[in-house]
């Protein structure tokens, strides 16, 4: 486990005239323009915004999958511009928990075995994999699902799981991106179910949604335009 830092008991996450830009031939595509953010331990973030608004890059950069191409983020202390990918794997592992839109389970892997491996991989072993990747998947009402493979689950099974496995480590923070993008409304209220378990046990969360039922569990809801924060509901 990463050392604790004092900016821990405060601020999750810190980003400073945080800028991201890429380059696609000769033109530049400006992601993310100037951004102030400040996120304290223990909140419901929400962000919303149009397709291209810099959500997704902005995760992508707290969670360390990204690289700003100016400005800082820091992230429980850690500047995470300093660090190479050695540290950055680590400091993902124990730090954050990643909920993709498109899922991104393991094909070849069950229920149990997705859980499970993260944990494997963080030195977990025997009866502990078994009992936590239990007490997550019953924490997702899967228990009966266990044994499944994603190609055996429906669209909403397979994103719960995807919530287990990202709670594997027990991250103190949630990067959720578009979760019930690709469910309809009654398969993504489960989803929203979890959401409301997380934030009851005062978890990070930071979620990326256009789901007025996420939203409406936000301590802090933040509008995205064009790479720029334009709007903060508090």
């Amino acid at each position: 486990m990463l050392a604790i830092r004092m900016e821990e008991t405060e601020k999750a996450v810190r980003a400073s005239s945080l800028c991201k830009e890429y380059q696609i031939g000769d033109f530049i595509i400006e992601a993310l323009i100037d951004l102030d953010l400040e996120i304290e331990t223990g909140k419901f973030v929400s962000i919303y915004g149009a397709s291209g608004a810099g959500k997704t890059t902005l995760l992508n950069i707290i969670g360390g999958l990204d690289e700003p191409t100016s400005g800082e983020i820091v992230a429980f202390g850690h500047d995470l511009r300093t660090y190479g990918e050695s540290f950055l794997a680590t400091f993902r592992s124990a730090y954050i928990g990643f909920v993709f839109q498109s899922y991104n389970l393991v094909s070849t892997l069950t229920s149990f075995e997705n859980v499970a491996f993260p944990l494997e991989l963080a030195g977990w072993s025997g009866k502990s994999v078994e009992n936590r990747a239990e007490e997550l998947l019953k924490l997702v009402g899967l228990c009966d699902r266990s044994n499944h493979f994603p190609a055996q689950l429906s669209g909403g099974e397979q994103q719960r799981v995807a919530f287990a496995r990202a709670l594997a480590n027990d991250p103190p923070l949630m990067l959720v991106d578009e979760p019930t993008g690709n469910l309809d409304i009654g398969t993504g209220l489960e989803i929203v179910k979890i959401l409301e378990k997380l934030k009851e046990r005062e978890k990070t969360v930071i979620a990326a949604t256009h789901d007025r039922r996420i939203m409406k569990l936000a301590d802090l809801t933040l509008h995205l335009k064009d790479g720029r924060i334009v709007d903060i509901d508090e």
